[in-house]
């Protein structure tokens, strides 16, 4: 031991590899130890005592780059270095956590894309009888309209979740899901135009817009996407909805039209 130690034995003891020690010298970040009579350098105590200076702070997330100055500034610089680093990695270690986050709602289908509270309504259609078709399409306009009018994506979860707790509206959404296979001049669906605004009506509230979104150029554009998704497969489904917008109008509801 008074010789000094190996890089093997220095390695060993610091918890590092033999590349690892020869890497910090390249570094210079530790220098390198006199060699003995033998030839091989050895590592006293002071070499040993940088190194794990070295390797604790690089194992703390200090880039190898900053360290020499670092174990070279005086005590209030090395701490104000240290509190800055701190910071960068607790913002790293937030952006970590949401990636993973992202993950997990990868391996749950409909949660990489919509939020939970979304995911329940979805959840609570099929519970509540819809078909798969219909399901399907409810989660792709749920997905448009989170994306394409999110000032208005709270509010209409709220409304399509208080419609589900309404048997009534539950039964006629499922009437105008079977109107995809009526004719569209079927005189039903002016029936069931009616009907369904009057129900819509009935708690004008849910109907709002956020204050400052029909100002919008685009507004109208961005809520037919999504309020007329998948109108093109179903043309008796597209005159319904246009009819339903059409009595909302006339009872006062500011609904966007281009």
């Amino acid at each position: 031991m008074a010789d000094g130690l190996t890089i093997g034995q220095a390695a060993a003891f610091a918890g590092v590899t033999i590349k690892t020690v020869r890497h910090y010298h390249r570094l210079g970040l530790l220098a390198e130890p006199e060699r003995d009579g033998s030839g091989y350098r050895r590592y006293r105590s002071d070499e040993l005592f940088r190194l794990v200076q070295v390797r604790t702070l690089a194992a703390a997330g200090v880039p190898l780059a900053g360290i020499g100055d670092l174990l070279d500034a005086d005590p209030q610089t090395f701490a104000a270095t240290l509190d800055d680093i701190h910071h960068q990695l607790t913002e790293r270690i937030d952006d970590l956590i949401a990636r993973r986050d992202r993950l997990d709602r990868l391996d749950h289908g409909d949660r990489a894309l919509l939020p939970d509270r979304a995911c329940a309504i979805l959840d609570r259609l099929a519970g509540l009888g819809f078909s798969t078709d219909y399901v399907a399409g409810q989660r792709e306009a749920l997905v448009l309209a989170r994306a394409l009018v999110p000032e208005v994506f709270d509010s209409f979860l709220t409304r399509l979740g208080h419609s589900l707790e309404d048997p009534e509206s539950v039964e006629l959404t499922k009437r105008a899901w079977d109107a995809r296979s009526w004719d569209p001049d079927d005189p039903r669906i002016e029936e069931l135009a009616s009907t369904l605004a009057d129900k819509l009506l009935a708690d004008r509230a849910l109907l709002a817009m956020p204050a400052g979104f029909q100002s919008r150029p685009d507004a109208a554009s961005r809520y037919e996407m999504v309020n007329h998704h998948r109108e093109d497969q179903s043309p008796s489904i597209a005159r319904l909805n246009t009819l339903v917008e059409a009595n909302l109008r006339a009872a006062g509801i500011a609904v966007p039209l281009r």
